[in-house]
C-alpha cells in the first residue's frame, strides 16, 4: 500500500489565473469535479480561488493542476503567484491561449497572449491576466490577438483582390485554418473532460464545414468578429473586478508600529491583535482597532460609503482604510489583517457569487438542455431538406452550421451573474452588503419591512429624562439602587441608567437574574430589588393608583418607564427616551412611496411604541418577546416578502425567519455575520436604498434575458430561411454578449440612494 492511499481527504486551495466570467468558473468546477477523489469543488471568480476536498490517494494534487492547465488556465497553490498557462499557442505568435468554456454550451475560442499578457482573443476566449491590468486594450494579449487575426484577414483580402479569387480562396483558407487551429485544440481538451457542447466545438465544426462548402471568406470573417467581440466583452467584464481590487488597495501596505517612545514601519499584514499603531493626519489607518490616544476627524467612506468625517476619540472604533483627517491617533489593533472589515467585505462580495439567485439557477438548468437541442435542430436543418425535398446539400449545410453559431447561449448564461456581480460591487461601495445573489432577488420582492426599534429606528443610546421617587427615597438613592441592580446588564436601558449614575459609588449586587422581556432583579444591601416594566410591577402589586397614571403619562410622551421596587413597594420611576434617527422619517416615507408597509416590532410598551410610530408614520406591534417577533414575521411572510431590520443580536430568530434579514451596524461582527445582509452605516434610508438596488438589478436581469433570447429568436428564424449567414450569426452572438455585459455594468454607476 502506498503512502498516498493512506492519506485522508484534505481541503486544498489554489490560485487560478485566466478567469474573467462565470462560465470560466463553471468550466473549471465541472472539469475538476469529474476527477476521482475530488468533492466539494468551489471556484470563486472575483478572488481567483479554487477550493476542493481531495483524496490524494485517488487523485494527486499534480493531476488537479494538470486538469486546470489543460483547460487553458494558470494555477498555483494558494499564496503563490499563479503562472500564466502557455500550453496553447497560435501559429506564428508567441501568445497564450487561455479559453473560456462551460458545460452550458458557451466556450470562447482560444487566446494568444504573451506570458505577461492576457485577454479575449482571436477565435477563442482570452482570459484576464493580472499583468494586463491597467493596460490599454491593444497592449493586452486579447488586443494583440485581435490585431493578429485582423492582419491575417487583411492579407487574405489583399491576395484575393490582387491575384484573383482562386488564390484568394486559398489565402482565406489558410487564415481560417490558422485561426481555428487553437480553437480545435480547445474543443478537444474540453471534450476529453466531458464538455462536448462548448463554443470551441461549435466554432470548429462550423469553420471546417464552411471550408468544405467553399465559404472560406466567411469562415475567416467569423474568426475575426469573434475576436473583436471577445475583446469588448473582456474589457467590460473586468470593470466589476476592478472595483473590488480598488477596495482592497484602500488598506495601506505598511503601518507605523508604536514601540515605547519610538515608531517603526512594518508591513500592515504582520500586525497582531493588541499592538498599537500610529496614524498621522492624512494617513490611511492600517488596521481595525480602537483609539487609545488622540481625537481626530475620521473619514470612514471606504467601509461605510459616508465621506463626511466623524470626530472620534479614545474608546471609539476605527476601520482599516479609513482616513485620519485632523490629528495623530494611537490605535490598538483589534483584528488581524485577514479579518479586518474591508477584508470581510471583499470576502462577502466574492463568495456571494457561489450562492446563485433562483433565476440564475433556472437559466443554468435551461442552458444544459438548450444546447443539445440546438445541435439536434442544426442536424435536422442539414439533413431533412436534402433528404426529403432534394434541396442542395451545400445550402442546408451552410444554414445548419450558421444555426450552430446562432444557438450559442453564452449571452443568456452570463445575463444573470453579470448583473449580480455589478450589483454586489455597487452595494459594497456604499456600505450595503448582500451575502449572495439570492438575497438580491428576495429583496426585490419585499412588500413589508419590520423594524426593531431600539438601535435601528432609534440611536440605541437612550437617556434618562425623569427620576420620580415614589417611596420617600431621593432621586439620587433611586438611581443608585437601580444602577446597582442593572450593573451586569448590557441592555441599552440598563446602560443609560448606569451612565446617569456615573461617579456614584454603587453597592455590590448579588443573585442577579434576568426576567425575560420584563426586567432584572438582584439583592442589594440585603434588599431584594427589581427594575422592571410598569406592567410587570403592576402585576406584582408594586405599582398602584396615581403612580400607574404617572407612569402612563410618561409613556404617552414617548418615554420608556422602568420601575424600581422592593416586594410590593415601588421606590421610584425612571423615564428614559431614545430619540429616533434623524433620517428615519425620510426612510419611512420612501418605503411607503415604493408600496412597502413599514412596521415597528418592539418589546416596549404600547404607549411608547405608539408615540414613536406616530412620529415616524409606521405601523407598530408592542410588548414583543423574541418568540413573538418570530411569529409576527411568519404571519407577514405569508402575505408576501418581508424584510426584518434589526441589530443582529437579540433579533436573530426574526432576522433568520424573514425573507431577508438585514443587520444595521457600523462594521460589527454581528452585522456582517448574523443576517443575510448588512448596512454598515447607521442610516435608515439605506433600507429603501437596498430594496431599490435589488429591484433595479432584477429589472436589469430581465432586460438582459430579453436581449439574449430576442436576438437568438430573430436570427434563428432568419438563418433557417437563408436571410442571414455565418458572419451575421457570430456577430449576433458576440453582439448579444457585449450588449448584455455592458447593460449589466451600468449597475456599477447606479446610485440607489437617489429616489426615482
Amino acid at each position: 500500500m502506498t503512502t498516498d492511499t493512506l492519506k485522508t481527504p484534505e481541503v486544498c486551495e489554489w490560485t487560478v489565473t485566466g478567469m474573467d466570467c462565470a462560465s470560466c468558473a463553471t468550466k473549471i468546477r465541472d472539469g475538476v469535479g469529474r476527477l476521482p477523489g475530488v468533492s466539494d469543488v468551489s471556484v470563486t471568480l472575483m478572488n481567483e480561488r479554487l477550493r476542493l476536498t481531495l483524496d490524494a490517494g485517488q487523485t494527486p494534487r499534480a493531476k488537479v493542476e494538470a486538469a486546470v492547465k489543460s483547460l487553458g488556465f494558470g494555477i498555483a497553490p494558494r499564496g503563490m503567484a499563479a503562472p500564466v498557462n502557455k500550453k496553447f499557442v497560435l501559429p506564428g505568435a508567441d501568445m497564450q491561449d487561455n479559453h473560456h468554456s462551460d458545460n452550458d454550451g458557451h466556450d470562447h475560442a482560444p487566446k494568444a497572449a504573451k506570458a505577461d499578457d492576457s485577454g479575449h482573443g482571436s477565435p477563442g476566449h482570452v482570459h484576464d491576466d493580472p499583468a494586463d491590468r491597467g493596460k490599454r486594450w491593444y497592449q493586452t494579449g486579447k488586443g494583440k490577438l485581435v490585431i493578429f487575426t485582423g492582419l491575417l484577414l487583411g492579407v487574405a483580402w489583399a491576395v484575393d483582390l490582387t491575384t484573383g479569387h482562386e488564390l484568394g480562396y486559398w489565402a482565406f483558407f489558410v487564415a481560417c485554418v490558422i485561426g481555428v487551429a487553437p480553437v480545435a485544440r480547445r474543443a478537444f481538451a474540453a471534450a476529453r473532460m466531458g464538455q462536448y457542447f462548448s463554443i470551441e466545438s461549435l466554432m470548429t465544426i462550423a469553420a471546417i464545414g464552411a471550408l468544405f462548402i467553399g465559404a472560406a471568406e466567411e469562415a475567416g470573417l467569423v474568426v475575426f468578429l469573434f475576436a473583436v467581440g471577445e475583446v469588448l466583452e473582456g474589457v467590460a467584464a473586468n470593470k466589476a473586478r476592478d472595483g473590488i481590487r480598488a477596495l482592497a488597495n484602500l488598506v495601506p501596505k505598511t503601518a507605523l508600529l508604536v514601540e515605547g517612545d519610538k515608531t517603526r514601519e512594518v508591513a500592515a499584514e504582520t500586525l497582531t491583535v493588541g499592538q498599537v499603531v500610529l496614524a498621522r493626519p492624512g494617513d490611511r489607518i492600517a488596521a481595525d482597532g480602537e483609539i487609545v490616544d488622540g481625537t481626530s476627524g475620521v473619514d470612514d467612506s471606504p467601509v461605510t460609503g459616508e465621506s463626511i468625517s466623524v470626530t472620534k476619540g479614545p474608546g471609539d472604533p476605527v476601520f482599516a482604510g479609513s482616513i485620519d483627517t485632523e490629528a495623530a491617533l494611537r490605535i490598538r489593533v483589534t483584528k488581524a489583517a485577514e479579518d479586518n472589515t474591508i477584508s470581510r467585505i471583499i470576502r462577502l462580495v466574492e463568495e456571494a457569487e457561489e450562492a446563485r439567485a433562483p433565476t440564475e439557477r433556472f437559466i443554468d438548468r435551461f442552458s444544459r438542455w438548450y444546447m443539445p437541442l440546438i445541435v439536434a435542430l442544426s442536424a435536422l436543418v442539414i439533413l431533412i431538406p436534402p433528404l426529403t425535398m432534394g434541396a442542395p446539400w451545400e445550402t442546408w449545410i451552410y444554414r445548419g452550421l450558421t444555426l450552430l453559431l446562432i444557438g450559442c447561449p453564452y449571452a443568456l448564461v452570463i445575463s444573470v451573474p453579470a448583473s449580480i456581480a455589478s450589483a454586489l460591487s455597487a452595494g459594497a461601495k456604499r456600505g450595503l452588503l448582500m451575502k449572495c445573489g439570492a438575497i438580491i432577488e428576495a429583496a426585490s420582492k419585499v412588500r413589508a419591512v419590520a423594524f426593531d426599534k431600539t438601535g435601528t429606528l432609534t440611536h440605541g443610546k437612550p437617556q434618562v429624562t425623569d427620576i420620580v421617587p415614589t417611596g420617600g427615597a431621593s432621586e439620587a438613592e433611586v438611581i443608585r439602587l437601580a444602577a446597582a441592580v442593572e450593573a451586569g446588564s448590557s441592555h441599552p436601558l440598563a446602560q443609560a441608567i448606569l451612565r446617569r449614575a456615573e461617579g456614584v459609588g454603587l453597592p455590590t449586587a448579588t443573585d442577579a437574574r434576568a426576567i425575560l422581556g420584563k426586567g432584572v432583579s438582584a439583592s442589594v444591601e440585603g434588599r431584594k430589588l427589581t427594575v422592571a416594566s410598569p406592567r410587570f410591577a403592576t402585576e406584582q402589586g408594586a405599582l398602584q393608583g396615581d403612580w400607574i397614571r404617572r407612569a402612563t403619562g410618561l409613556e404617552e410622551e414617548g418615554k420608556t418607564v422602568a420601575v424600581l421596587f422592593e416586594g410590593t413597594a415601588a421606590l421610584g420611576l425612571i423615564a428614559l427616551r431614545d430619540e429616533p434617527r434623524t433620517d428615519a422619517i425620510n426612510a419611512v416615507r420612501q418605503l411607503r412611496a415604493m408600496g412597502i408597509t413599514p412596521t415597528i416590532l418592539t418589546g416596549d410598551n404600547p404607549r411608547t411604541a405608539a408615540a414613536i410610530a406616530e412620529s415616524l408614520g409606521t405601523e407598530f406591534r408592542a410588548e414583543m418577546l423574541p418568540e413573538d417577533k418570530l411569529a409576527v414575521i411568519r404571519d407577514m411572510a405569508a402575505a408576501g416578502g418581508v424584510m426584518m431590520v434589526g441589530d443582529g443580536i437579540n433579533d436573530a430568530p426574526a432576522l433568520k425567519q424573514a425573507s431577508v434579514g438585514f443587520a444595521m451596524g457600523s462594521g460589527t461582527d454581528v452585522a456582517l455575520e448574523t443576517a443575510d445582509a448588512a448596512i454598515l452605516r447607521d442610516r435608515v434610508t439605506d433600507v429603501p436604498a437596498i430594496i431599490r438596488l435589488a429591484r433595479t438589478t432584477m429589472g436589469n436581469i430581465r432586460q438582459n434575458v430579453a436581449i439574449a433570447l430576442g436576438l437568438k429568436a430573430v436570427f434563428l428564424v432568419t438563418t433557417v430561411f437563408g436571410i442571414t449567414g455565418l458572419w451575421i450569426a457570430i456577430l449576433a452572438d458576440t453582439g448579444a454578449t457585449v450588449l448584455v455585459t455592458m447593460n449589466a455594468l451600468r449597475l456599477l454607476a447606479y446610485n440607489p440612494e437617489k429616489e426615482v
